[in-house]
């Protein structure tokens, strides 16, 4: 990985957006009208992983159950109605502004996340930081969920460039994990939901303090060009299996 950084792939929770104390806040909420009481760390633990993964855990049950799937469709009718209207007072610091730079000096930006594609889309819309992001993988478009470097990989295929030119920066252990797995180079933000040291211990990731921090770190590696090849940025369900289910 010794190459010009030519593309970014962003968690989106904790990473671009301050987001994790509101989900943690509705797990709770939605585990208690399930008639299941779950303490506020219990429900942090599970932040980072796909919902039907979460409720199941929380709630004893797999994750295909239907009370499983009641209580996911109950979380994300309160994400949209409680959280999307707090708009751009959910993005961390210096988002915008560092997404900006990145873009203005070639580097191709996509966002692969344990959302589901239409949340994650809604979500970077409220941020109004949606139009930097040509390319955004859901779980709900991959077979295999993060830690697995299946999403990673699929965002790196969408724009166009090879696991080893990407950075995929994200926020807990399972990011930095999934993103060692995809060949890609792990950074991670140190204000997010993982600890610094865990963060750290997976073997050669960054650790940054702030968003102005990880831009420095990935301009440092930057591109001589926008894009290898041909620059073409393919469409992702084309190109998944399974994708866009």
């Amino acid at each position: 990985m010794n190459g010009p950084l030519r593309a970014v792939v962003f968690d989106l929770d904790g990473t671009l957006a301050d987001t994790p104390a509101a989900i943690r806040r509705l797990l709770v909420r939605v585990c208690a009208e399930h008639d299941r009481a779950v303490a506020p760390e219990e429900a942090a633990s599970t932040v980072g992983i796909p919902l039907e993964e979460a409720f199941g855990r929380l709630l004893g049950t797999a994750p295909d159950a239907a009370r499983t799937g009641r209580a996911v469709a109950r979380y994300r009718e309160l994400f949209d109605a409680e959280v999307l209207g707090m708009g751009t007072r959910l993005l961390h610091p210096d988002v915008p502004e560092g997404l900006a730079r990145l873009r203005d000096a070639g580097i191709a930006l996509a966002v692969a996340t344990a959302k589901v594609s239409r949340s994650a889309r809604a979500l970077l819309h409220a941020l109004r930081i949606d139009a930097y992001f040509p390319v955004v993988i859901g779980h709900d478009m991959v077979s295999r969920g993060k830690p697995h470097p299946e999403s990673g990989l699929a965002a790196a295929h969408a724009l166009g460039v090879p696991p080893d030119g990407c950075a995929y920066v994200g926020d807990t252990v399972g990011d930095m994990r999934m993103a060692v797995a995809a060949g890609m180079r792990p950074v991670a933000v140190g204000y997010g939901v993982g600890g610094r040291d865990a963060l750290a211990a997976v073997p050669g990731t960054t650790v940054c303090d702030t968003f102005p921090d990880v831009v420095a770190h990935l301009l440092a590696a930057g591109p001589e060009c926008p894009l290898p090849g041909d620059g073409t940025r393919r469409t992702p369900a084309a190109l998944l299996p399974g994708g866009g289910r």
